[in-house]
């Protein structure tokens, strides 16, 4: 059994962290998060102790490493976007793996600086890259794969995850704590396709809103047209009212729905990690520095066939 603390704890996605923790057989011993609202620890993991101030959680860290038995193993960072960078180095510097959500970094050059640590620490940073665990990508994978080496598949590429208000009056509304809507809803679809299509050769965006981001990806086996959305006027006609979210996948005339399937990903990626196979800096890598580019680059007109088709309807 390891023991783990949770850093984030009321976040969106930190109850996923703590079944996984659950689920693969080890223990919370404490969480902190500068928001009280974290009652579903008490349906999961009521034993952990809980911080709502930074200081007072690392000193009770600290303490645990007296002794071998309570000494931490691992911190899992589901704090916001802008956060992440000290909370896996203070992670480190604890002694302890660091699991982190998305968007591991904003920045190439920060990544750099984890590595840095690493090296100081003797630790290792390992980021939650579910996508790469879902069955129906490892299948398209495998097809790309078994496909001729010239061929370069035409892909469109489109996911709208309906937010509400609360959206922009929340950390992630801005920019500068989330780093912008491609990079925190899109970080995890930009690894997929460099997962799946391989090294990225040319990056253009066409569209950036607060609440929808658009453009233009060639790798080596994908030409990709992208489209982002927060926005639910943006669903399909046929999905609205239905459902909130819908992703979606065209591989060159055949289409691969995949919103069905994330449930218990987290708990496949904390197995993946503590058997030695977790996705770290280097896995990382990649996808920072596709997000970096599209959160600084310049719009620019699309050529021919490399532009969404819903963005014809925002510029006009």
């Amino acid at each position: 059994m390891k023991n783990f603390a949770l850093i984030g704890a009321a976040g969106y996605i930190a109850p996923r962290h703590m079944r996984a923790i659950k689920d693969t057989g080890n223990n919370l011993a404490v969480a902190y998060d500068i928001n009280d609202s974290v009652g579903i620890i008490d349906s999961i993991s009521p034993q952990s102790e809980f911080f709502t101030e930074f200081e007072r959680f690392q000193e009770f860290a600290y303490q645990l490493k007296r002794k071998p038995d309570t000494a931490l193993d691992y911190v899992a960072v589901c704090s916001p976007n802008y956060l992440h960078h000290s909370h896996i180095a203070a992670g480190l510097r604890l002694g302890c793996d660091v699991i982190c959500e998305k968007p591991l970094v904003p920045t190439p050059e920060l990544m750099d600086e984890l590595a840095l640590i690493e090296q100081e620490t003797g630790k290792r940073v390992y980021n939650i890259l579910q996508l790469r665990h879902h069955d129906a990508i490892l299948k398209l994978r495998d097809k790309v794969a078994a496909a001729p080496t010239d061929t370069k598949f035409d892909v469109e590429l489109t996911y709208i995850t309906s937010r509400g208000k609360w959206y922009m009056e929340s950390w992630k509304g801005d920019n500068r704590k989330s780093f912008g809507v491609a990079t925190n809803i899109g970080v995890h679809f930009y690894d997929m396709l460099h997962f799946i299509f391989g090294k990225l050769q040319r990056n253009v965006v066409h569209y950036s809103g607060l609440a929808k981001a658009a453009g233009y990806l060639e790798y080596e086996r994908a030409r990709v047209r992208w489209f982002l959305s927060i926005d639910a006027n943006d669903l399909p006609d046929d999905v609205k009212g239905k459902k909130p979210t819908y992703r979606n996948i065209d591989i060159s005339g055949e289409q691969l729905e995949f919103s069905e399937g994330f449930t218990d990903l987290h708990t496949t990626s904390y197995q993946e990690i503590l058997a030695g196979r977790g996705y770290g800096l280097t896995d990382a890598r990649h996808c920072i520095e596709t997000v970096n580019v599209i959160r600084t680059a310049a719009t620019m007109r699309g050529e021919a066939g490399e532009v969404h088709p819903y963005v014809a309807r925002l510029v006009k």
